[in-house]
């Protein structure tokens, strides 16, 4: 070989070698093994659940046989895929923790270099699919990993994110709205709900206060995924009804039902980092008027109990409990207390 042929050798060499240098690492069987109390039976309910919906658990689970503290995952036959950015941020890294609707390993390619130029892990879990039980499967195993990511790497703490694609972006919407404690934000890529019903009850008052002052969410969706189109915005406009306001939405052109490409998701992801604050004067305002409907509407029940008409009350009741889940406890508990005591029964 001649120094003319070894020179070509060793340049091209060297840029593969960088090239390689600057790929993440992809890694589609990982197991973990470390738990936590987030993804603990008793912890979803309180949190996904209404209150008087959990509240009803302890007996339900008890004739079962079973525990409410237990996980309803055994992580030793769980596997997730995982992509790590060759360069660490100063910080940490981001970390997004993806539900998808599929079952098996898949991140979409072109994703890879937005994580990259993000310095954003990526960990999604296997078998979580759309025919997956959302609060046995699908949400612990959101939790799982992202209690495990956490472990074991440098993670910026205030760059932790949920999301998802179609049913999956739906879960991910529930997640970041109990969960605003762990998931600062949510990218909600063709799929999302209204709120404050039997499906997306609000969380105990506490974490929805958090999750109104701090957590973002960027909704992406084909233009022509009229259906998603259609629901993302009844989605938003419940958002703005509870007082919450750090949201903003991206259309992709003469798109349908699709992941998001790649400049969605970095602009999704620049929407997250932005870390805006709602303004204090109109979040107080528009919890002083939710506060004052609420306590209207709970004032009538203690009416119809003090009247004797307890069906009528616990009809208003159960409405309440769907529409203001948590923001209603812990009245709505104690008034049902009331309604089961020994005068419920003459």
């Amino acid at each position: 070989m001649g120094m003319r042929h070894v020179l070509v050798f060793a340049a091209a060499a060297m840029i593969v070698a960088v090239a390689n240098a600057n790929a993440g690492m992809l890694d589609a069987n990982v197991v973990f093994s470390g738990y936590t109390p987030l993804s603990s039976n008793v912890e979803l309910a309180r949190r996904l659940l209404t209150p008087l919906t959990a509240a009803q658990l302890p007996e339900l689970v008890a004739k079962t046989g079973k525990m409410l503290s237990a996980q309803p995952i055994d992580l030793s036959q769980e596997k997730f895929v995982v992509y790590v950015p060759a360069a660490k941020p100063a910080a940490g890294y981001g970390l997004l923790v993806f539900v998808p609707p599929w079952d098996d390993a898949r991140i979409p390619p072109a994703w890879t270099d937005v994580f990259d130029q993000a310095g954003m892990i990526y960990v999604s879990a296997l078998r979580s699919g759309n025919d997956a039980n959302p609060i046995g499967r699908r949400e612990p195993l959101v939790l799982l990993a992202y209690a495990n990511m956490i472990k074991r790497y440098p993670i910026d703490p205030s760059r932790i994110y949920v999301g998802g694609f179609s049913g999956g972006s739906r879960i991910a919407m529930r997640l970041a709205l109990a969960y605003p404690d762990v998931f600062r934000g949510a990218f909600l890529n063709s799929g999302s709900d209204p709120i404050g019903d039997a499906t997306v009850p609000l969380p105990p008052k506490d974490l929805f206060f958090r999750f109104q002052e701090s957590s973002t969410l960027a909704y992406v969706a084909g233009e022509d995924d009229t259906n998603v189109v259609r629901i993302d915005r009844e989605s938003r406009h419940t958002m703005h009804d509870w007082c919450v306001f750090n949201i903003e939405s991206r259309d992709m052109r003469r798109t349908g039902h699709h992941s998001a490409d790649a400049d969605s998701l970095a602009w999704a992801l620049d929407v997250l980092d932005k870390k805006e604050s709602p303004d204090p004067a109109a979040l107080a305002d528009c919890r002083a008027g939710i506060d004052a409907a609420l306590d209207a509407k709970l004032q009538e029940v203690e009416s119809l109990i003090a009247a004797g008409r307890r069906d009528e009350a616990k009809a208003h009741l159960d409405a309440i409990d769907k529409t203001y889940g948590g923001w209603a406890a812990p009245k709505s508990l104690e008034l049902e207390k009331r309604l089961d005591g020994p005068s419920a029964h003459p």
